[in-house]
């Protein structure tokens, strides 16, 4: 094998790489967050949960995006572990279908296929038809790399040295662990299931080594979600193990089935001629085999890997973030869901803490102070983790209609971070108030309740708004901020008549007039928050707990 023909194998690996990368890309852009959405709520029962994860995983083309989606809900707490078992079989079965594309003899087209989804891309005027031209390019340019690595492979068919490397691949042993090996590096087993196949196509290896690659590969995928579980909780961490175990049972089944009966022969029956379709379809038999297998016994999965990692699962503490996992690896929808949940937990913390501090004004107690006090610090802290997180999406290449929604959601974040900051103040005044024992008159503490039951009602309303009623909630709280600055601005003028009509001290009047400065603020960051809702066309119903 000449130099030449070693750059032209890695221009094909690179395009073949780059082919599944903007396949995959294409479809999770085109359908990541409605699937998400079916994954996140369908999955109640084991058959449910198969045929989702399943389904899922053949359109967005990757079994580890959908278990790193599967790791994400089971960590926040949307998904229990009993329920992730049967996506993860399902995602096992749906991984098969890019084998099946690999499989398809298009590649004479395939420089056609490219070329009619760039001109999609160039000419596309909504977002959607562009991720189908970067459906269809990824496609063309995949198959593309393959007979790139055909082609600069075929002379190794002369090399005795490279020949009796493949050939070893028929001890089971070696097998396994060079598919473990390749797959776990590349973190993709649909492209090193699509490499295996180009490798078979062009001679290098035969069916009989190809199986125990294959086996290895099924198990190598499992490392993409053991990352994604890192800093994870200890349910996540289990899912991971299933996951694990359910590709290591099933290689320890099919092995000793391939070896002593003639499982590959019969697989290689029906397609005698296409041994890619030979390497697709065992790999499909493989997977459908093993849940069908497994699929009853999914509970003793679970509690063996409870047994692997047994404890309890780690209590959520102050300074953690609930939803975002740092370690995930997957699509935009992912980090976007992500990104949701977490705000919106943010926004629930701060309606509490203006709620509190509102009820230490009124109530005139300061028992709530310490907890208030915490929760800001928390905040604080949610807002650091989120931007952080935010910029290191940002740093990738992210669409246009995502880049909106995380410049949104970057600029809640923002809000809502000012809005437990005006909540502690207003908290806080209680420690001026006891120190100068100054009192509020009651006329002030039955203004400010009217002021409290407006500012969480607005509250209330941006966390339970959705789609539907978007527009009627802004003009709602548009209307609410008019109010409430005609209130302030009355209440003030108020306080000012009882300092002069001596029922309040000038001390009391100062105070007051600052915490009337601090509710204007909640209210006017509450507007911003509904108005950055309405440009990003975002909800935050079903996305909090």
């Amino acid at each position: 094998m000449e130099i030449s023909d070693g750059l032209k194998l890695l221009g094909g690996l690179a395009l073949f790489l780059y082919g599944m990368k903007k396949m995959s890309e294409g479809l999770e852009e085109a359908a990541g967050n409605k699937l998400k959405k079916i994954l996140e709520r369908l999955t109640s029962n084991r058959f449910m949960g198969i045929i989702v994860g399943a389904i899922i995983t053949a359109i967005i083309q990757s079994s580890s995006a959908t278990t790193v989606m599967t790791v994400g809900f089971v960590n926040s707490g949307l998904m229990k572990l009993e329920q992730a078992v049967w996506v993860i079989m399902g995602a096992n079965i749906g991984t098969t279908i890019t084998g099946q594309l690999v499989a398809l003899d298009i590649g004479t087209i395939a420089p056609l296929i490219a070329f009619i989804g760039v001109i999609i891309i160039m000419t596309a005027k909504e977002q959607r038809m562009s991720c189908i031209g970067e459906i269809v390019t990824g496609l063309g340019v995949l198959f593309i790399g393959m007979k790139y690595m055909g082609d600069a492979m075929a002379p190794l068919r002369a090399s005795q040295k490279f020949i009796s490397i493949m050939t070893s691949f028929s001890n089971p042993l070696y097998g396994i662990i060079a598919g473990m090996i390749f797959t776990a590096i590349i973190q993709s087993s649909s492209a090193s299931i699509g490499i295996l196949q180009t490798l078979a196509v062009s001679g290098l290896i035969g069916f009989d080594g190809a199986v125990y690659v294959l086996f290895g590969q099924n198990i190598g995928t499992c490392i993409t979600a053991i990352f994604a579980s890192i800093g994870a909780n200890r349910n996540a961490k289990r899912t991971t193990v299933i996951h694990l175990l359910f590709n290591t049972i099933g290689t320890l089944i099919f092995v000793p089935l391939c070896m002593f009966l003639p499982i590959a022969d019969i697989v290689a029956s029906w397609t005698p001629n296409n041994i890619a379709g030979q390497i697709a379809n065992m790999h499909t038999v493989f997977n459908i085999a093993t849940t069908l297998l497994l699929a009853p016994f999914g509970v003793y999965l679970t509690q063996l890997a409870i047994k692997i990692l047994p404890g309890e699962n780690e209590k959520e503490t102050k300074m953690t973030l609930k939803y975002v996992n740092e370690h995930n690896i997957g699509g935009t929808a992912i980090a976007i869901s992500e990104i949701y949940h977490e705000v919106g937990h943010m926004l629930i913390i701060a309606m509490e803490n203006v709620k509190d501090a509102f009820e230490t004004i009124i109530q005139d107690n300061d028992k709530d102070l310490k907890t208030i006090n915490e929760k800001e610090e928390y905040l604080d802290y949610l807002n650091t983790e989120i931007t952080r997180y935010i910029s290191k999406i940002s740093a990738y290449e992210v669409p246009a209609t995502d880049a909106k929604k995380i410049n949104t959601l970057f600029k809640i974040t923002g809000d809502i971070e000012r809005i437990g900051d005006h909540a502690l103040n207003i908290a806080e005044y209680i420690i001026i108030i006891n120190e100068k024992d100054i009192k509020l008159t009651s006329d002030a503490k039955r203004e400010l309740l009217r002021l409290r039951n407006n500012i969480l009602e607005s509250l209330k309303a941006v966390t339970i708004v959705d789609s539907t009623n978007l527009t009627q909630v802004l003009e709602k709280i548009t209307q609410s901020e008019e109010a409430i600055d005609e209130m302030c601005l009355e209440f003030r003028q108020n306080q000012i008549d009882r300092m002069n009509e001596k029922a309040c001290t000038v001390e009391a009047c100062v105070i007051y007039s600052e915490l009337l400065t601090d509710i204007e603020r909640i209210s006017d960051h509450l507007m911003n928050i509904i108005e950055g809702c309405k440009r990003g066309n975002l909800t935050f119903k079903n996305k909090i707990l």
